[in-house]
């Protein structure tokens, strides 16, 4: 099983920012940690650092990592690449990212229409109407450079 990198860890982290008290982020929902989410955090949930620390690292490499790995099939898939669709899974979800054109190109290795799909995922909803978030554009732009970022630690380099 694939375990997500260092440099994607720090992206999700740089963005995600860890916060030990419940908040609602742009979309309203209820999140804590790391930009944790589900159905354990309400308003008023808390955590201490060691917590928020434990679930991040848990979610990605124990949910979200083996979830993309398998659905990426047998497209090669740099560590880089792997990292930047985990972080955007993360974020938008594991039914989202199923049906995301990232997903498509990529397993059809068109590994440059890929890259260019993250940025199409840069919208929140407020009040039933999706509009363009900076902070989600600025993030998008992160996981496609990282996506796209040469990985000579990979044997499948495409």
């Amino acid at each position: 099983m694939r375990t997500v990198n260092a440099a994607a860890l720090e992206l999700i982290k740089s963005f995600e920012k860890c916060r030990l008290d419940a908040y609602q982020d742009e979309g309203g929902i209820w999140t804590c940690g790391w930009g944790d989410t589900g159905p354990d955090v309400t308003e008023g949930t808390h955590w201490t650092q060691t917590q928020a620390d434990a679930r991040f690292e848990a979610r990605i490499n124990r949910e979200f990592a083996p979830f993309v790995e398998n659905h990426i099939e047998e497209a090669p898939t740099t560590g880089d690449q792997f990292g930047a669709m985990v972080s955007l899974a993360y974020n938008i979800g594991d039914n989202a990212f199923l049906t995301s054109s990232v997903l498509l190109f990529h397993r059809l290795r068109n590994y440059r229409r890929a890259a260019d799909s993250f940025l199409l995922w840069d919208k929140v909803e407020e009040d039933g109407v999706l509009v363009e978030s900076a902070g989600l554009l600025r993030r998008r732009h992160a996981e496609r450079v990282l996506y796209l970022t040469p990985d000579s630690t990979q044997e499948n380099v495409p």
